[in-house]
């Protein structure tokens, strides 16, 4: 049985989506139940970006949580600067959160026309960024922006971005398809090849998929065919645009469909119905009664 790590972003990417918006309580509630499913991290979103999420990595640290490891998320280093100096990197220190995941970009096109930086520079904030955080203490996920179109336009600098994450520290690199325009035959390629990369330093690969092709879920179980130990995902799909990979139906298919995977520490998902309709009712949003696995339908 291979363990698979589930990764909840409710609580930062799902909030992203029209509608959906989650008081300080309503965050602590839905990172209860997320333990009780036995959910491994939950991201509580990015401490700089707001009172209430600083508030959230503070208020968090009250609740008993039996097994969840709560993460703050954040971004690499800003351009020409040192880490040590940098707002967001303190940020993310003075939440206490066990877990950092960072994003950083993969694309070279993104490098040069958005950041407008070099690709060495890119490289040194990647790492640098990694490298701080985890002489800080924490656990580091490094999460690739756009890692999908990246690889496609530009394999060899794609591969050095994730190559410098786990050179500097990171337990996970974690591919992400953020325009939700890959077919799942890419994404296993791609997950294999990534994987490769990453072989002779001991980190493993990650998915975190949106769903603008509605493939996310699709995507995810090809990711995890691949040799992805790691998923992100929001409980019913929510998020920015069309949404991220729904984590009721992936957990449902790792644990019910697919053979010779454990989720959840081997727990069955017999509480995914309870938690799918909190969330909605939590968030004020209708059910979706068509909904795999948990819909009335």
């Amino acid at each position: 049985m291979r363990s698979i790590q589930i990764y909840d972003t409710t609580l930062r990417d799902g909030t992203q989506g029209e509608g959906v918006s989650l008081s300080l309580n309503d965050k602590l509630q839905i990172t209860r139940r997320l333990d009780e499913l036995g959910v491994d991290f939950i991201e509580g979103g990015y401490p700089l970006s707001n009172e209430k999420d600083a508030e959230y990595f503070q208020r968090v640290r009250e609740l008993d949580l039996k097994r969840a490891r709560v993460c703050a998320f954040g971004m690499t280093r800003r351009r020409g600067g040192a880490a040590d100096g940098d707002a967001g990197m303190q940020a993310l220190v003075n939440s206490q959160a066990p877990v950092c995941t960072i994003v950083g970009k993969t694309w070279d096109f993104h490098v040069t026309n958005v950041l407008q930086v070099s690709l060495e520079e890119n490289l040194a904030m990647i790492g640098d960024t990694i490298r701080f955080l985890a002489e800080a203490g924490r656990e580091v996920f490094y999460d690739a922006e756009h890692f999908f179109d990246g690889w496609k336009a530009n394999p060899d600098y794609a591969a050095q971005t994730i190559q410098a994450a786990a050179a500097a520290g990171a337990k996970v690199v974690i591919l992400c398809d953020t325009n939700g325009g890959t077919l799942p035959e890419e994404v296993a390629e791609i997950t294999r090849a990534a994987g490769q990369c990453l072989q002779s330093y001991g980190v493993p690969v990650g998915i975190h998929c949106h769903n603008d092709c509605e493939l996310a879920v699709a995507n995810t179980l090809a990711a995890v065919e691949a040799g992805a130990v790691h998923v992100q995902g929001t409980i019913n799909g929510l998020g920015e645009r069309c949404g991220n990979a729904d984590l009721v139906s992936v957990i449902a298919n790792l644990s019910l469909k697919k053979k010779g995977y454990q989720v959840l520490a081997g727990g069955r998902p017999a509480r995914l119905t309870e938690l799918s309709r909190f969330v909605y009712e939590t968030a004020n949003l209708n059910l979706r009664n068509a909904q795999p696995f948990v819909g009335q339908s």
